[in-house]
């Protein structure tokens, strides 16, 4: 992540990634932000759309149960963060939100958060 980038703060308070994480929220957003960014090559605004979303909720648990483990909020963020990228867009998930077949988790859902985001706007 460029050091210039602002993080955009969560639209999204009560539920996502910033819902589930509780009392880690705030240390835990922009350590996401920079994450998930840098391993998908997407923008910030885009991560923000996804830990905003139900499938940040669900990036969280994973998180959530790295620090259940024992782990260190940073750790536990960068292990299900390499976690879901590798994990690829299998058939069925492919044909039910329009992700390419093969392409890493993590990044599909980052740009199909984006994309519902923008047709919300639009």
């Amino acid at each position: 992540m460029n050091a210039t980038n602002q993080i955009p703060a969560t639209q999204n308070e009560e539920w996502g990634f910033w819902g589930t994480m509780n009392e880690h929220a705030s240390a835990g957003w922009p350590l996401a932000m920079a994450a998930i960014s840098d391993a998908t090559h997407q923008p910030l605004e885009s991560v923000q759309s996804f830990l905003d979303s139900r499938h940040g909720r669900h990036f969280a648990d994973d998180v959530q149960n790295g620090l259940y483990e024992g782990m260190a909020l940073a750790e536990s963020i960068n292990a299900a963060t390499g976690r879901w990228m590798d994990w690829t867009i299998g058939r069925q998930t492919s044909k039910q939100y329009g992700i390419p077949r093969g392409m890493p988790y993590l990044t599909g859902f980052v740009i199909h958060c984006e994309i519902v985001e923008e047709s919300l706007v639009a």
